[in-house]
């Protein structure tokens, strides 16, 4: 099959914040479960694999129908995770790396990311974006922000606020966020789409200046030349990373009647 598109969840069990996040369990499944229901929800992709170094989750895996791949214990990233995943599946031609901490990630939003690189052939990689709507967001380190021109193509990505307001003094809050033109601050949302050979190509890179200097894998992208095409979605899906994301996840499905 020509342009197969392969999503691939990389699933490890280390946690600092929250540890075996992707096994805690809401309304009867684990949070690596409803992330890979989420997934399998979308259109556009083939196949849905998770890929892991660790037993335990992959029996979970298995045990609720998904396809496994193990990978080393040593891949340093979920990027390396994806790629060393998908050397075998060589008529993959798009790949989809998706965390396993994004339970509550839209199908939509996942085939709006493959339809946009699928449409722009001189690109070999696309993301997604929302516009910000809260000013501590936009001054929020652990949210990364990115700029792209008029065609939607990243130009960078960024913990710090960008763009800079040189003028901001005596703007309202409102206006910092919307100018005119619509919204100034964009919010990345890190779900990412790659043609085959880019991601095994950056695989075998090591990590550029700018990514280490941010924190920012996708740096390394942008540092090669390379283009990240951004495609917008509406709002911001929650990942699970502390235990009040996963407080925020499970209160939203209604406690389970006991039996009798």
């Amino acid at each position: 099959m020509a342009d197969q598109c392969i999503l691939v969840i990389p699933a490890r069990r280390q946690s600092t914040r929250l540890p075996d996040k992707l096994l805690l369990r809401v309304d009867g499944k684990t949070v690596l479960q409803h992330t890979f229901a989420a997934a399998c929800r979308a259109r556009l992709p083939d196949r849905v694999l998770i890929a892991t170094d660790d037993e335990q989750i992959a029996v979970e895996s298995r045990h609720f129908g998904a396809e496994v791949v193990m990978t080393r214990a040593s891949c340093v990233s979920g990027t390396d995770r994806v790629a060393e995943a998908v050397r075998e599946y060589r008529q993959a031609t798009l790949v989809v790396n998706l965390q396993g901490d994004e339970p509550e990630i839209e199908a939509t939003a996942i085939d709006r990311l493959i339809e946009r690189l699928r449409q722009n052939t001189a690109a070999s990689m696309a993301t997604l974006a929302t516009p910000i709507h809260d000013w501590s967001l936009v001054q929020d380190p652990a949210c990364v922000k990115v700029v792209f021109d008029a065609t939607g193509r990243a130009l960078y990505f960024s913990r710090s606020p960008i763009p800079h307001l040189r003028d901001d003094g005596a703007v309202a809050t409102a206006d910092k966020l919307c100018g005119a033109e619509g919204p100034r601050f964009h919010q990345h949302i890190g779900i990412y789409a790659y043609r085959r050979e880019l991601l095994l190509r950056l695989a075998a890179l090591p990590a550029s200046p700018l990514e280490q200097t941010e924190k920012l894998e996708q740096l390394r992208v942008l540092e090669q030349g390379e283009t990240i095409l951004v495609a917008l979605v509406d709002e911001a899906t929650r990942g699970i990373d502390t235990a009040e994301d996963f407080a925020a996840f499970a209160a939203k499905f209604p406690p389970r009647k006991l039996a009798g």
